[in-house]
C-alpha cells in the first residue's frame, strides 16, 4: 500500500507530516512511502535524509493514486474530491470550520481520521496531536512575550541595585497554558494563572504558578476540557480577572473550547489598565481571540488609559510552525502511531470496534460519522434551504 506525505501548501505551515525516523516506522509496517519533493525542507529533513530512510522522493505527489495521505493542515475540497474510493487520510481536519472539505471526502468514499478527535485517554496519549503541538505552541508563545517585553523576566541583585522579576499572567491551564506557565518560571518570572476548570489548580502549582481562585461557576466538560460560560458568567469572569490583568507585565491567553469560538477572557479596557510596555499574547487568536482586538499574526500597540504609552497585542498565528522540526518531530510520531492501529503487514485493517480508530473517524463509506459535524452539515443545509445563507 502506497501512503503518500505532501508538501504543506497553506502559507506559512513548515511542518510536515513524517519525518526520516517515521519513515522508518512506517516502512517497518509494511507500507511504500512516498515523500513529495521538498515537503520536509522547512522543518530541517531534506530530500536525502527520506530516501535514506527507506522513502521514494517523488517530484510531485499524485493524491488521487495513494492508499493513504497523511498530511498537517486539513484538505482543501479540491485535494479531497479527487482521492480514490476506500482511500485513507489521517491529519488534523478542523472539521467544523472545514465543512465543505467534509462533504468533499464523503462523496470520495474516503475514510478520513481527523485527529483532533482522537479520545483522551491513556491508550490515546501517543496520538495526540492537539496535545504534542499545544506544548510547541506553549514554550513559543513565553518566548515571543520575553523578546518584546522591554524589561527581564527573573530577579537580578547588582550594585547598581535590584531588578524585580516579571509578572506573568497566564489564562487558560491545558497543555499550552500548564507549558507556558513552566517556560515563564524557567525564565525567572513570577508566574500566575487562572482556569476555569478547579482541577487545574494543582497542575498549575506542580508547573510553579499560583493559581488565581475567582467565584465563579465550574466548567469542565468530557475529556478535560473546558466548556463555555454562560453569558452573564463570562461578565463576571471578566470583572474579577481585570485587576489581576493590570497588574501584570505579560498577559498569555490560552483558552479554546474544542470545536468553537474561543471565549473572550480580555476586553480592550483590560489591556489598556495595563501599564505601558506590557505585553499581551494571544495564542487563540486565530480561533476568534481571548483578547479584543487581537489580529492573527499581526502585533497591535493598545494605548494605555493614562496616556503613557501602549501596550502590545501580540495575536499569534501557527505558533507550533514557527519551531519546524521539533513540532514535526512530534506530530510525524502522532500520525505513526495512529496509523499503526490501523495496518497490518501492510495492509489496512479498519477496526471500529477500537475505541481510538471509531472516535477518531470523521468520514467513512460515503457517511460523516462524527456527530457534531454532521449535525453542522445538517444545520448548514437546512439554512441554505430557507435562504439564510
Amino acid at each position: 500500500m502506497k501512503l503518500g506525505i505532501p508538501r504543506e501548501r497553506r502559507e506559512g505551515e513548515r511542518r510536515v507530516a513524517a519525518t526520516p525516523d517515521t519513515v522508518k516506522q512506517l516502512a517497518g509496517m509494511g507500507l511504500e512511502v512516498l515523500v513529495e519533493a521538498g515537503a520536509g525542507d522547512a522543518a530541517g529533513h531534506p530530500d536525502r535524509d527520506y530516501t535514506e530512510a527507506g522513502a521514494a522522493v517523488v517530484p510531485e505527489l499524485d493524491t488521487s493514486a495513494v492508499d493513504i495521505l497523511a498530511h498537517v493542515r486539513p484538505l482543501d475540497p479540491h485535494t479531497a474530491a479527487a482521492l480514490k474510493t476506500g482511500a485513507v487520510t489521517v491529519g488534523l481536519a478542523s472539521p467544523s470550520s472545514e465543512l465543505p472539505t467534509v462533504q468533499a471526502l464523503a462523496r470520495a468514499g474516503a475514510t478520513s481520521f481527523a485527529l483532533e478527535l482522537v479520545p483522551r485517554i491513556s491508550r490515546a496519549q501517543s496520538m495526540d496531536a492537539l496535545s504534542s503541538q499545544a506544548l510547541v505552541a506553549g514554550y513559543r508563545c513565553v518566548l515571543e512575550a520575553a523578546i518584546r517585553l522591554p524589561r527581564f523576566f527573573p530577579l537580578y541583585m547588582t550594585a547598581a541595585g535590584t531588578v524585580p522579576p516579571a509578572r506573568v499572567l497566564v489564562l487558560g491551564a491545558g497543555v499550552a497554558g500548564l507549558q507556558a506557565i513552566g517556560t515563564a518560571k524557567r525564565l525567572g518570572a513570577r508566574v500566575s494563572a487562572n482556569d476555569i476548570r478547579p482541577a487545574s489548580a494543582d497542575e498549575v502549582a506542580s508547573m510553579g504558578g499560583t493559581f488565581i481562585r475567582l467565584d465563579l461557576e465550574t466548567a469542565e466538560a468530557a475529556g478535560g476540557y473546558a466548556r463555555q460560560l454562560s453569558s452573564d458568567a463570562g461578565t463576571r469572569q471578566r470583572q474579577l480577572l481585570a485587576p489581576h490583568v493590570a497588574e501584570s507585565d505579560v498577559l498569555i491567553t490560552t483558552a479554546a473550547v474544542p470545536g468553537r469560538r474561543a471565549p473572550l477572557l480580555v476586553t480592550r479596557e483590560m489591556v489598556q489598565g495595563m501599564r505601558a510596555g506590557s505585553v499581551v499574547v494571544d495564542l487563540a487568536a486565530e480561533s476568534g481571540g481571548n483578547v479584543e482586538g487581537a489580529v492573527p499574526g499581526e502585533d497591535v500597540a493598545v494605548p494605555t488609559a493614562d496616556g503613557s504609552g501602549h501596550v502590545t497585542l501580540v495575536g499569534l498565528k501557527d505558533p507550533a510552525s514557527t519551531m519546524a522540526f521539533d513540532a514535526s518531530r512530534l506530530y510525524a510520531k502522532n500520525v505513526a502511531n495512529l496509523l499503526a492501529l490501523m495496518v497490518r503487514d501492510g495492509k489496512l485493517v479498519l477496526d471500529f470496534g477500537d475505541e481510538v480508530v471509531a472516535g477518531a473517524c470523521l468520514t467513512h463509506d460515503g457517511q460523516v460519522r462524527h456527530g457534531p459535524t454532521a449535525e453542522l452539515l445538517g444545520e448548514t443545509a437546512r439554512a441554505r434551504q430557507e435562504g439564510v445563507l
